[in-house]
């Protein structure tokens, strides 16, 4: 055999073995489709979670208006008539939709407990606290100060009664808080 050809035999392959490679590699790229029996089912659920999100943002957001103009105008009945919406938003929201965005319906529910307090309404506040333990069991929010939402409304709805140096130090509360709560203790023993 000639040098010629034997070049050109090693190019023929060497393009074959490339070629093969990328194909190989190509095939692994396609995206596993599913069977279409479930297509239509599948779009109809999707439908309806995206529907009953959509309604329940409608609603927060009408919740949120009304604590503005609560706000503005400085009526603490406002803020109870937003929490309440807040409340019958998550009330509505379908079996289809109670899986989807927690952490915004989390977020909802506690500017709800918080507009309860606002209003003076601390029975409301403190079993809203309940519920939002109960449903998002394990789960907390964290306030700008990185103190724990639970922690810091326990105690200031009166839920979490036992204000001991121990108990507070393994609270994570806001230092403002921190620090009046360890003022009335003092003066309440001193």
């Amino acid at each position: 055999m000639k040098q010629s050809d034997l070049k050109s035999s090693l190019r023929h392959r060497a393009s074959a073995c490339t070629a093969a490679f990328v194909l190989i590699t190509l095939a692994g790229c396609v995206p596993a489709t599913t069977g279409g029996a479930e297509g239509i089912g599948f779009r109809q659920a999707r439908f309806e979670e995206i529907s009953a999100m959509r309604q329940y943002r409608e609603c927060v957001d009408d919740a949120y208006k009304v604590a503005e103009d609560a706000a503005r105008n400085q009526q603490a009945a406002g803020y109870r008539t937003s929490a309440r919406i807040i409340e019958k938003c998550e009330a509505d929201l379908g079996p289809e939709a109670r899986n989807l965005a927690q952490e915004e319906r989390m977020q909802a529910y506690a500017v709800g407990i918080l507009n309860y307090i606002k209003a003076g309404d601390i029975q409301n506040a403190q079993a809203n606290l309940d519920t939002f333990e109960r449903t998002y069991g394990g789960y907390d929010l964290y306030l700008p100060s990185g103190a724990s939402f639970i922690d810091t409304v326990s105690v200031l709805t009166g839920k979490s009664t036992d204000t001991s140096a121990s108990k507070m130090a393994m609270l994570n509360l806001p230092p403002d808080l921190r620090a009046e709560m360890q003022r009335t203790r003092f003066w309440k023993h001193n």
